[in-house]
């Protein structure tokens, strides 16, 4: 279990202490990449501007939205599923398209276990124990959530709304005594804009029929894998012309990303 102060004491299990989680450079497993911002997405710059086939050259793990705010998207494993307005995941071609997604090559190192905590208190124990606040990295959970809350944006067509009237737009889905996987990646503080500043995570149970969008959680008991990366790549839509001519100086990105990406469902 995470002990008090981000020590870790594991019963039955080889011993280890977040802290001493480092980048891993075999296979590139050290670098994020991430294609497009979430700054693009304040505006309505919605396009798909890459491919499921293209973000799975750079990684086998990985979340992001479709064209159009089409759903959640969690990639395991090399496979990429996407969560609609029904909840349930479905698998998504190579030429499903997407204005914001990141993936890396997964090479997770154990890290802790830990029982009914709440979604907050986890992710700050997480950035306690590891002392990562000032990098990029990715977290998995894997267990049972005596609760857990997601959503998934409604499908938006063109001419696509800001973000932030988007966040009206969404299906909420709750589910108790749920066994699957959370993946997260956590970014700090000073890239808020390129991404949003500390967790963003999505959901996937294990039977498929339920994800999302996390929104609050409690995990019930779980293992906790952290991975770290010390590359950022981050991939441009240099030839959309939307992206090309829009003046981002008019959007108050920071304060929009806070809101839509938050949970506005209480």
């Amino acid at each position: 279990m995470c002990g008090p102060g981000g020590a870790i004491n594991v019963t039955g299990v080889t011993q280890s202490l977040a802290k001493n989680i480092r980048p891993i450079t075999e296979h590139g497993a050290n670098v994020l990449y991430q294609h497009g911002t979430l700054a693009l997405l304040v505006p309505g710059l919605l396009e798909g501007t890459t491919t499921i086939g293209e973000l799975l050259r750079h990684g086998d793990t990985g979340i992001g939205t479709g064209e159009g705010l089409d759903g959640e998207l969690i990639i395991l494993d090399g496979i990429a599923y996407k969560i609609g307005q029904s909840g349930v995941a479905e698998r998504v071609p190579d030429d499903f398209t997407m204005p914001f997604a990141n993936s890396h090559r997964a090479a997770y190192q154990y890290q802790c276990e830990r029982t009914d905590i709440g979604l907050e208190e986890l992710n700050k124990r997480i950035v306690e124990a590891n002392g990562r606040a000032n990098s990029f990295f990715s977290v998995i959970v894997h267990g049972t959530f005596s609760f857990m809350k997601t959503r998934a944006v409604i499908k938006q067509q063109a001419p696509y709304p800001t973000l932030l009237e988007v966040a009206d737009r969404q299906a909420i889905f709750l589910r108790h005594d749920v066994t699957g996987t959370m993946l997260g990646y956590f970014s700090p503080v000073m890239f808020h804009g390129a991404a949003v500043a500390g967790f963003h995570e999505h959901f996937l149970s294990d039977d498929h029929t339920f994800g999302g969008h996390v929104l609050d959680a409690v995990l019930g008991h779980g293992k906790i894998y952290s991975q770290v990366f010390d590359t950022l790549v981050t991939h441009l839509p240099v030839d959309d012309p939307e992206y090309r001519n829009h003046d981002f100086s008019r959007d108050n990105i920071a304060e929009a990303i806070t809101s839509a990406e938050g949970d506005t469902a209480h």
